[in-house]
Formats: structure tokens, sequence, C-alpha cells
């Protein structure tokens, strides 16, 4: 079973960074979709940021230039860098997968095609 445990959130000022991570468990390898979404208030949850297991990576127009997702395969860890971050950011958010591939950015950046999501982490980006 594939489980996932997201940290790394917290509130900062405009123009701030932070780092979240993401541990994933129960993977057998092989073929894979990582990724983070975010959700607001009120809000759908929509896609961040998604990689495969070859390193491929698409990102959402909104957060292009500003967010890198990354993995270290050693430490079964995910991780979005977000720089320059801004009050609309603000959201929870989330780290999802699937053991599939991720296609083009349109069908990964979907949430509709993720079977395993993580709790969630707060950010809070602050004028």
């Amino acid at each position: 079973q594939v489980k996932l445990m997201e940290s790394g959130g917290g509130s900062v000022q405009t123009e701030g960074s932070l780092r979240l991570s993401c541990v994933a468990s129960g993977f057998t390898g092989g073929t894979y979709c990582v990724g983070w979404f975010r959700q607001a208030p009120g809000k759908e949850r929509k896609g961040v940021a998604v990689i495969d297991g070859d390193g491929n990576t698409r990102y959402a127009d909104s957060v292009k230039g500003r967010f890198t997702i990354s993995k270290d395969d050693a430490k079964n860890t995910l991780y979005l860098q977000m720089n320059s971050l801004k009050p609309d950011d603000t959201a929870t958010y989330y780290c999802a997968a699937d053991i599939r591939a991720c296609g083009a950015s349109w069908y990964s950046l979907s949430r509709f095609n993720y079977n395993y999501w993580g709790q969630g982490t707060q950010v809070t980006v602050s004028s």
C-alpha cells in the first residue's frame, strides 16, 4: 500500500521561500508519476508540478520559473522548492502519486488521475 506524508509547510511573507517534502512508502519501483497539488479554501484542488521516474517534469503555468519539483530516490522523498511566493500561493499542498506514466501536462496535472494522496500541509503567504 502506497503511503505519502508531507512536511515543510508554514507561513512566509511575499517573495519568501519554502521547501515541501513528501516521503513515500509502498512503492515497488517501475513506472510512476508523483507530484504536488494545492487547494485554497472554497476552490478546487489543482495540479502544481509533477515528475516521473525518469525525472521529467511538468508545471502549472502559474508556478513556472518560481517552483521546482525534484526527488531523491534513495530517500523515497519528493520535494517542492517554492521561491518568490505570492499570497495567491496560499493553500493546502498535497502530495499525490500513481503507478503509471505521467502523460501530457493536461492529464498529469489533473487531480482525477491519482489514487494516492498525502494528508496535506498548509502554506500561508502574507503580503
